[in-house]
Formats: structure tokens, C-alpha cells, sequence
């Protein structure tokens, strides 16, 4: 019995409804103890702002090293990084606004994200095993057979999501210099498109 495997692959397009941004926190001290007090009074003002509604902290990283010049110590750093997770993008702005005037050493985002991604999948699942299913159908075509039933169906590579270049990407990056928090809504920072992929293989059923 004559058999066709062909593999099939589904994309489908979604506008991001979650947006995480890493911010940096360092400061430099004599001491290890005075390092991690300097950075504790320079993270004060951050915290309220993490504890906004519909804010979250994915995780905080805290650092403590000494600095060395050559064979000699020269005081210490410590910083702390945090990832900062939001699903209400209508409050984006107020909160990259919030944490850059908190003056950080860097900020990086928004990374854009899928909050709810089981829709987009089963879409693209379904896109997946169609193209599969052309793909047969076309080989059987071109060898004068007709396409028979589904014998096997495994999972390609996973369900991947990648963000299209185009359509609001945006990165913010801050160095820490004082003066008045910025307008972000000036930057344009608007939702991207996801795309999210998947693959599969089919094995069919060739008839004479």
C-alpha cells in the first residue's frame, strides 16, 4: 500500500495584549553594606509603582560584587533587575513613565506577548493540517492517484510565536539621566502582531 507523508504548516496573526519590560537598578559604594543601602533608597521609589494595578513582578535579581582594579579592590556594586509584566496595555505608558523617572541604570521594552494564545493555536493547527492536506493532494495528482485516508499525524516543532519586525515593534532604552519623566506616549509604543506557527507531518493514504 502506497503511502504519501507530507508536512504542513499554519501561521497565524494576533495583536499582542501583554507587554514586559526589564528595568535595571546599580549602584557603586566603598562598601558591600553601603552599596546594597545606596540601592535601597534608590529602589524605594520603585516599588509602589510595581504594586499599581494590573502590574506585575515576574522576578527581582538581586547582585552584590566587589569591583577590582587589577589586584586591588576597588569598592562594590550591587543592582537590582526586575521583570515587570502588564496585561493592560492602556496603562503602559504611565508605567514606563513611573520607572524611568525612578531613574534606572537601563531599561529595556516592551517585549511584546500573547497573554491568552489557545485560540491563535488551534487556528493555526487547522491551518497546518490543511496545507498538509494540499500538499498530498497534489502529489497524488501528479502521480494519477487519489488521496486516501489520514494514517498518521504528528506535531511538528512546537507552537512557536514570533513578533513581525513591522506593525509597532518598539524597544526603549534609558541611561539614567535627570530630569522630568517623559511623555511615552510620544514613542509610539503600540501593540505588535504575533505570529504564531505550527508545523505538523501527515501521512496519507495513496489509491489507485
Amino acid at each position: 500500500m502506497a503511502e504519501v507523508v507530507t508536512k504542513g504548516t499554519g501561521k497565524v496573526e494576533r495583536t499582542a495584549d501583554r507587554a514586559e519590560v526589564q528595568v535595571n537598578f546599580e549602584t557603586v559604594g566603598a562598601t558591600r553594606n553601603e552599596a546594597v543601602e545606596l540601592l535601597n533608597e534608590r529602589v524605594a521609589s520603585v516599588e509602589p509603582v510595581l504594586g499599581r494595578p494590573g502590574v506585575e513582578v515576574r522576578s527581582r535579581q538581586l547582585s552584590v560584587h566587589d569591583n577590582w582594579d587589577g589586584q586591588q579592590r576597588a569598592g562594590s556594586r550591587a543592582s537590582q533587575q526586575y521583570v515587570v509584566r502588564t496585561d493592560d496595555l492602556s496603562q503602559l505608558d504611565a508605567l514606563l513613565s513611573a520607572l524611568v523617572a525612578a531613574e534606572p541604570t537601563w531599561l529595556n521594552g516592551p517585549q511584546w506577548q500573547l497573554a491568552r494564545d489557545a485560540e491563535a493555536i488551534r487556528e493555526a493547527q487547522r491551518e497546518a493540517v490543511a496545507d498538509a492536506r494540499r500538499r498530498a493532494e497534489g502529489y497524488a495528482e501528479a502521480l494519477g492517484a487519489r488521496l486516501g485516508t489520514l494514517q498518521r499525524l504528528s506535531d511538528g516543532d512546537g507552537e512557536v510565536w514570533a513578533a513581525e519586525a513591522a506593525g509597532g515593534r518598539a524597544l526603549a532604552a534609558y541611561g539614567g539621566a535627570v530630569g522630568a519623566p517623559p511623555q511615552m506616549d510620544q514613542f509610539n509604543l503600540e501593540a505588535q502582531q504575533i505570529v504564531v506557527t505550527v508545523r505538523c507531518t501527515a501521512t496519507w493514504i495513496l489509491l489507485d
